[in-house]
């Protein structure tokens, strides 16, 4: 895709639901064993998702004021700071300094020279901290890239507004809120390594520090293409994951995208994060207006919301928000087809996925979409997809069944056709994962199999 073509990631992933369902679906009735499935092996060589993470990681990295730090979750935090800076905050105006430290990851060739990257990271940010993550990677001409910043970053909003950065380009790539991507794929330029650095900030003379636990990215280089081939049934099986619509959000916290019309990510992330057993205290979701129901779902928008993007659908900022809960994970990654979902599905695992479509493209949705965030919680007899769609006019309403030839093609595909007419993007498979931060062996098998460790 040329850069001319390439939409912002504003028109890629908003929630523009045209039209909510009427009516709800019934609940699963028997549903067989589970089985595991295999990976589609083509699909995989198109993803390589690289991630740090182990005591030894942290350890080979270059520290200037950073530290290694041991235990059950291994990270790395502020130890003597490398010095102080100033940072004017574009959202508030505000300009405040900051001690600073920073950490370096070694050098990541990628096993699929990419088109696109998408970091990830983990982190806890008690008040008075912060981090940056940023990626500089070289071509397969040989020549670098420029320092990106891919996110800076808190858990709350208190000290900094969240935010991704506009206007990051060098001519040969550019940075979509959250997605390194190349301008022109058909030139057969592709980023052939990178390497990441982290830049973890506090007030200066405080002692708490920001902890890093996971940072890693996802390279991918998914071909053009309109349609997918068909994969073949291969489980029966659901998860029981809580039920949340974004539609009765609606026109609440408009200051948070225009309320829960957009709320998809968050609404489909706090569904997942509670299915993992994540729970918000009464503290914490005391600022809701009381009258709300599904409070969770405000607090949820919150705290993933990007303030240059002015939305809630900042892939990363999602998968961070999930890792805040007590235990948890998050990363973002591609799968090449509903099998490897399956495999996850079979160890337990649900997944968020993206994917956007015309209202007749997806019976029994109701509307079309320009960027739809669902989640993925199993599959019926028949091989068909059950989603707890958000878009949805009622908790009651979200669990849906889709038919699996029409779901994958509009996940999976790269291009598509919009209601103008117009040839227009499709995310190509993206999809946020959330798991234990000590998986068990079959959790951390179905992971390993598609991708991500």
């Amino acid at each position: 895709m040329s850069r001319a073509e390439q939409p912002s990631r504003r028109t890629v992933l908003a929630a523009a639901v045209a039209a909510a369902v009427a009516g709800s679906a019934g609940p699963a009735t028997a549903l067989g064993d589970a089985t595991d499935a295999e990976p589609d092996e083509a699909a995989a060589r198109q993803v390589d998702n690289h991630a740090w993470t182990t005591y030894s990681d942290w350890r080979a990295g270059m520290a200037k004021g950073t530290r290694a730090v041991a235990g059950s979750r291994p990270g790395v935090v502020i130890g003597t700071p490398a010095g102080t800076t100033a940072y004017t905050d574009p959202h508030t105006g505000t300009t405040a300094t900051w001690e600073y430290a920073t950490w370096t990851a070694p050098v990541h060739k990628l096993t699929v020279p990419s088109t696109e990257v998408i970091a990830s990271w983990n982190a806890h940010t008690p008040a008075g901290t912060w981090i940056q993550i940023e990626l500089q990677g070289t071509y397969s001409d040989g020549t670098a890239t420029p320092w990106y910043v891919m996110g800076r970053w808190a858990a709350g909003d208190g000290d900094i507004k969240r935010t991704s950065v506009d206007d990051q380009t060098d001519d040969k790539s550019t940075i979509w809120t959250d997605t390194f991507a190349i301008d022109d794929p058909s030139t057969g330029l592709r980023l052939a390594s990178y390497r990441l650095r982290l830049t973890l900030y506090r007030r200066p003379g405080a002692k708490n520090t920001p902890t890093v636990w996971r940072l890693g990215a996802m390279g991918s280089d998914v071909p053009d293409r309109f349609t997918v081939p068909a994969s073949t049934p291969g489980l029966a099986r659901e998860l029981d994951v809580p039920r949340y619509s974004q539609e009765i959000h609606s026109g609440q916290y408009p200051e948070y995208d225009n309320g829960g019309e957009a709320w998809c990510s968050p609404t489909s992330s706090q569904m997942i994060i509670e299915y993992w057993g994540g729970r918000l205290t009464a503290e914490q979701l005391a600022w809701v207006d009381p009258s709300y129901a599904d409070p969770q779902v405000c607090h949820a928008a919150r705290y993933t919301y990007d303030h240059q993007y002015a939305g809630c659908g900042n892939w990363p900022f999602n998968a961070a928000y999930a890792a805040t809960f007590k235990d948890l994970q998050g990363v973002v990654t591609r799968l090449g087809s509903l099998t490897e979902l399956e495999t996850l599905i079979a160890a337990g695992i649900p997944a968020i996925t993206s994917q956007s479509f015309l209202k007749e493209e997806l019976t029994g949705a109701g509307y079309g979409t320009s960027g739809h965030l669902m989640t993925v919680i199993g599959f019926t007899a028949e091989g068909d997809v059950i989603a707890n769609d958000p878009a949805s006019p009622s908790d009651a309403a979200v669990r849906r069944v889709y038919k699996r030839r029409e779901w994958e093609n509009i996940w999976l595909r790269t291009k598509r056709y919009n209601a103008s007419g117009k040839v227009v993007s499709g995310t190509g498979g993206v999809c946020y994962l959330y798991f234990p931060a000590c998986p068990t062996p079959r959790q951390r098998e179905a992971l390993a199999a598609v991708g991500v460790r």
